[in-house]
C-alpha cells in the first residue's frame, strides 16, 4: 500500500489550485465565502465547469468522464482538501465538492434498464437531478418498516403504479427533477424483499412539500414530503421489482470510507489552526502553547487523527482489493469503525478549536462552527454511531459478517421474518 500522491494525484491536486485561483466565477466565489447556498443555476453551471475539467468524480467509470479512480485515491484526495479548510475544494453548505460521490451514476450504471441509460448522461448535464426518497417521519434505520405504499393501478389503459404515503429529510429538493423513491409494494412490515424503487417526477401535483426543516445547521434542503395519489407508468421501475434495498444499499460503504477521510482531514485543519493560534496567542505576555492544558487535548486529538488517517487509508486500500459484495461481508465493521470515529473526532476537534481561539472561535469569522454544525450530522445521517458500533458489535461477536455463527444465514425467527440484520445508511 503506498500512500504518496502519484504523479496524476499531484498534478489534480495543483490545478485544481490554479483554476480556483484564476477562473472561478465571481458570483460562485461569492456565494462560498459568504457559505450562502447556490442558486439552481448555480449547481448546474458548477456541475458542468466539474465535468469540462474533467473533476466530477474521479472514481467515476471512464465512460461517463471519470477516471476509474480508486477508493484509496480518493480518500487521500478528500483527506488532503478536507485539510485546507473550507472552500469551493471542500464546500460544506453544498456538497458540491470537487471529488463528490454523486452516486445516482453508479446505480444508473448498474442497475438501469437500456432505455433508462440516457439519465446518466441527462444527471450529468443538469437535466436529470434525483433526490433520494427512503427516510420517512416514522422509519430511518427501520427502513423495512416504511409506510409508503405503491400500488398497481392503470391510468387510461396503462399499467402503473398508484402511490401514497410520507417521507423525511429528502436531501436537494428544491433542486431535484425527480425523486428515487422506495415504496412498499408486496410483503410485510420488516421484510427485506417486496421493497421498490419507482423513479418518480419532482414536482408532480401529488408530491407536497410540507416544510423545510431546521436543524442544527441552520434552514436546509431536507424537506418533509407527502406523496398523495401519485401515479407513474410502469417504465418508472428502477431496479429490481421487489428488490428495492439493493438501490439503497448500493453504495454505502464507499460512502462512510470517503466521508470518514473528510472528516479526519477536517480535524486535521482544526488541530493545526488550533496549534498555530496557540503559539502565537500571548495572553499574560506568555504564549499560550507554553500551557499543559492546551497542549494535552491537543495531544489526544492529534494522536486519534494520525491513528485514524492510517485506518482508514488500510481499510480503503483494501476495499480496493475487493469485489462490493466481498467487502460488504469482509471489511464492512472496518469501514463502520473509521466512520464513526472519524465523524466524532472532526466534531471533537472544532469543538476543541472554539475552545482554544476563545471568542473568535466561537465566531463565524472562523470555520469551525461551520465544521462542527456540518460533520455533527454525519454521526446521524450516514449511519448513525449507535448502528455502526451495532455493526462492529455483530462482526466482533459473530452475530454477522464471515465469522457468523448460531442461526443459519437466511433462517427464520418465529415468526417467519429474517434475523439477519440490516444495515441502513438513515435513522
Amino acid at each position: 500500500m503506498d500512500l504518496n500522491y502519484t504523479p496524476e494525484q499531484e498534478a489534480f491536486r495543483q490545478e485544481v489550485r490554479q483554476f480556483l485561483q484564476d477562473n472561478l466565477p465571481d458570483d460562485i466565489r461569492e456565494r462560498v465565502q459568504k457559505r450562502l447556498r447556490f442558486t439552481k443555476d448555480m449547481i448546474v453551471r458548477w456541475q458542468q465547469i466539474l465535468y469540462k475539467q474533467g473533476w466530477g468524480a474521479s472514481t467515476w467509470p471512464k465512460e461517463f468522464g471519470g477516471q476509474d479512480g480508486s477508493n484509496l485515491g480518493m480518500a487521500i484526495i478528500r483527506e488532503h482538501f478536507a485539510k485546507k479548510g473550507l472552500g469551493l475544494h471542500n464546500d460544506l453548505q453544498n456538497e458540491h465538492s470537487i471529488v463528490g460521490n454523486f452516486p445516482q451514476i453508479l446505480m444508473l450504471r448498474d442497475f438501469a434498464r437500456p432505455d433508462q441509460k440516457h439519465l446518466a448522461d441527462d444527471a450529468l448535464n443538469g437535466k436529470f437531478l434525483a433526490c433520494f426518497g427512503l427516510t420517512e417521519p416514522d422509519h430511518g434505520s427501520d427502513a423495512t418498516h416504511m409506510e409508503t405504499r405503491a400500488v398497481r393501478h392503470k391510468k387510461d389503459g396503462k399499467d402503473g403504479w398508484l402511490i401514497n404515503g410520507e417521507k423525511m429529510w429528502i436531501t436537494g429538493m428544491h433542486v431535484a427533477t425527480h425523486i428515487m423513491l422506495f415504496c412498499r409494494t408486496s410483503g410485510e412490515d420488516g421484510d427485506a424483499k417486496g421493497i421498490t424503487c419507482l423513479i418518480i417526477p419532482a414536482r408532480d401535483p401529488g408530491v407536497i412539500i410540507e416544510e423545510y426543516m431546521w436543524t442544527f445547521n441552520m434552514p436546509t434542503d431536507h424537506p418533509r414530503l407527502t406523496i398523495k395519489d401519485v401515479w407513474v407508468p410502469e417504465e418508472a421501475l428502477f431496479g429490481p421489482p421487489e428488490g428495492g434495498l439493493a438501490l439503497a444499499q448500493h453504495f454505502v460503504h464507499e460512502n462512510r470510507i470517503r466521508q470518514a477521510a473528510s472528516s479526519v482531514g477536517a480535524a486535521i485543519y482544526c488541530i493545526n489552526e488550533s496549534v498555530q493560534y496557540a503559539r502565537e496567542r500571548k495572553p499574560f505576555g506568555k504564549a499560550l502553547a507554553t500551557n499543559q492544558a492546551i497542549q494535552f487535548p491537543l495531544v489526544e486529538l492529534a494522536t486519534e487523527a494520525e491513528m485514524l488517517r492510517l485506518l482508514i487509508f488500510k481499510t480503503a486500500w483494501e476495499m480496493d482489493q475487493m469485489s462490493k459484495p466481498d467487502v460488504a461481508i469482509h471489511l464492512s465493521d472496518k469501514v463502520s469503525m473509521c466512520n464513526y470515529r472519524a465523524n466524532r473526532l472532526c466534531c471533537n476537534a472544532a469543538d476543541r478549536a472554539m475552545q482554544v481561539h476563545g471568542g473568535m472561535g466561537y465566531s463565524r469569522h472562523k470555520p469551525f462552527e461551520h465544521i462542527y454544525r456540518h460533520h455533527r450530522r454525519y454521526r446521524i445521517t450516514e449511519g448513525s454511531e449507535e448502528i455502526q458500533m451495532r455493526k462492529v458489535g455483530g462482526h466482533l461477536f459473530g452475530f454477522m459478517g464471515p465469522n457468523k455463527h448460531g442461526q443459519a444465514k437466511g433462517e427464520k425467527d418465529e415468526r417467519g421474518k429474517s434475523t439477519e440484520p440490516t444495515d441502513f445508511a438513515v435513522r
